[in-house]
């Protein structure tokens, strides 16, 4: 008989029920016809092993007889190579002789595994599923693809997906399910980790916070990293802030104060303890301070000299001022003389940058960190003007302000001399690549390492002086610094009538007050500076001239 056509099969009545057909190559069909209407199922009749079997290939109309026939080719195929197509259990021999002919076949396995055929650039594959119902629906379950997943690991799979399902459990939630709750065991984790990294966070990771976050000072918290790192963080940086107490701060501050260091212990316990108030008002900090704050607790007076006062007080005398212009030339005087071979031991004089600044401290009243700043675009030597940028003041952001200094002729005498030195570079303190100012310390350290007595050292410190060539009333008044020549200045300024409320404008002092008068009343104040200063200058040179005379003999 001829292959069945559409038309043949469409012709087909209830009257055809029961009724065999034929396609030829042994596709046989059985005509059924119920109340829906009438249907062909087909089948591949062959012989294995000398028995002869029935392979179903579909049912027509619900599938189209061109794949009915493509289910017949395959059977023969796989007939050809050997292998039983109507075998109920797949093996890895039937699957090794798909080819791309076979792209989209269903294969069928008893127990409800299904695989279906994909055939792509990189060869065939055979995704499987499993199929099974609960509460009375169909559903199915992936199980992986073969070869990337072998046929044991597949059945494997689906025998627990079976024994999942036969407790009423559709394995595909279940998979979800446990899907999330490892997300969760991951999660709690992670949180567990989470925890117990805050829960020992450490000095040191508080210091990052706070210069990061919580303190913004106006060289860019540098001197704070400088003293922490160097002071803090060898000695308690490791230590977790739940377990920091009042003696392990103790410990940093008393490494300090023996190198005989009150004024740095003063001020390095305030850093620590604004650190450790920031740290109280915020998470995760405060959940580590459930003891209170160590820095509540300590008493930095104890670690201090009985003799020690904060607020320094030190203001050089007229005959201390000019010990101090006799010890600048004596200095030059005795290195000069001494023979070429001893110069490298000898006490070197005072560079004389730095004695232009002992002068123009002490006759405008700045503070050393502003002058040694200082450029040579803001200063108007014939105008005799200087003018301090408000960014290279000291004072709160936003409160700041320009200083405008105006030079006596004793104070423009300095600059010129200065002038003579460093007029090639913009600044007039220069570091040694010429590229900056230098640092903003390195007059007071010159200054405080030629007064050796004073400092706590055993041996000098690598590159730096130690003696106590400046060293002024042999010691008697204690050690000075540059701030104290600014104390001088406006000392002398009040000595000489100059109103209290004009000295603290001269030192770039915020004025209190109301903010509205603040707001309002703009008077500069310049004749009333100028004429301060000039009167100041006066009083210096007429101090420096009074005693002329530098007895030149050798320094024992």
């Amino acid at each position: 008989m001829s292959e069945l056509t559409a038309k043949h099969l469409e012709a087909l009545t209830a009257a055809d029920d029961g009724r065999t057909l034929s396609d030829g190559d042994n596709l046989i069909g059985k005509v059924k016809a119920t109340p829906r209407g009438v249907s062909v199922a087909f089948y591949y009749r062959y012989e294995w092993q000398g028995k002869q079997k029935d392979l179903p290939c579909g049912s027509w109309p619900r599938k189209a007889m061109a794949k009915i026939r493509q289910e017949r080719d395959q059977a023969t195929k796989l007939l050809d190579k050997g292998i039983d197509p109507g075998a109920r259990k797949l093996t890895a021999k039937r699957l090794e002789a798909l080819t791309e002919d076979d792209d989209g076949r269903t294969l069928r396995e008893d127990g409800g595994l299904v695989g279906r055929v994909r055939a792509g650039a990189k060869g065939v594959t055979v995704l499987f599923r499993y199929e099974f119902k609960l509460d009375g629906k169909k559903h199915d379950h992936r199980l992986g693809s073969w070869p990337k997943t072998s046929l044991a690991d597949i059945r494997a799979e689906r025998d627990q997906v079976k024994a999942t399902t036969a407790k009423g459990i559709n394995p595909t939630a279940a998979k979800k399910a446990a899907r999330i709750e490892a997300q969760e065991a991951v999660a709690a984790t992670i949180a567990r980790a989470e925890r117990q990294k805050e829960e020992n966070l450490t000095v040191a990771d508080l210091l990052d916070e706070w210069l990061r976050d919580g303190v913004a000072r106006q060289d860019g918290n540098a001197e704070l990293r400088r003293s922490f790192n160097k002071d803090v963080l060898p000695v308690i940086g490791k230590k977790p802030i739940r377990e920091l107490t009042e003696k392990d701060l103790l410990a940093v501050l008393r490494k300090v104060r023996a190198r005989g260091l009150n004024r740095a212990v003063v001020v390095l316990n305030n850093d620590i303890g604004q650190m450790l108030h920031w740290a109280e008002k915020r998470k995760p900090w405060r959940g580590l301070m459930v003891d209170g704050n160590p820095a509540d607790l300590v008493d930095v007076k104890k670690l201090l000299d009985h003799d020690y006062q904060e607020e320094r007080d030190r203001v050089l005398s007229a005959d201390e001022v000019r010990e101090l212009r006799d010890i600048f030339a004596r200095l030059e005087y005795d290195y000069a003389a001494l023979p070429a071979g001893q110069k490298y031991s000898g006490i070197r004089p005072v560079n004389v940058r730095v004695q232009c600044a002992v002068w123009v401290c002490l006759g405008t009243l700045c503070r050393i960190g502003e002058l040694l700043k200082a450029e040579w675009q803001h200063i108007d030597l014939g105008a005799g003007t200087w003018i301090i940028p408000a960014e290279n003041t000291k004072g709160h952001k936003g409160r700041r302000q320009d200083h405008h200094v105006f030079l006596s002729p004793f104070v423009v005498k300095q600059f010129r001399k200065l002038h003579s030195e460093t007029g090639r570079t913009p600044y007039c303190f220069p570091s040694k690549d010429e590229k900056s100012h230098v640092c903003t310390k390195t007059v007071s350290k010159l200054i405080g390492d030629r007064q050796a007595r004073f400092k706590n050292r055993s041996k000098p410190l690598s590159g730096r002086h130690h003696d106590d060539s400046l060293v002024l009333s042999n010691g008697t008044t204690g050690e000075w610094t540059p701030h104290d020549l600014r104390r001088t200045g406006a000392t002398w300024m009040q000595e000489l009538g100059v109103t209290l409320d004009i000295i603290d404008r001269c030192q770039n002092h915020v004025i209190g007050g109301s903010k509205v008068r603040r707001h309002y009343l703009h008077h500069d104040y310049r004749q009333e500076k100028t004429e301060a200063w000039r009167k100041l200058g006066e009083r210096i040179e007429a101090i420096l001239n009074a005693d002329n005379v530098v007895p030149m003999r050798r320094a024992k």
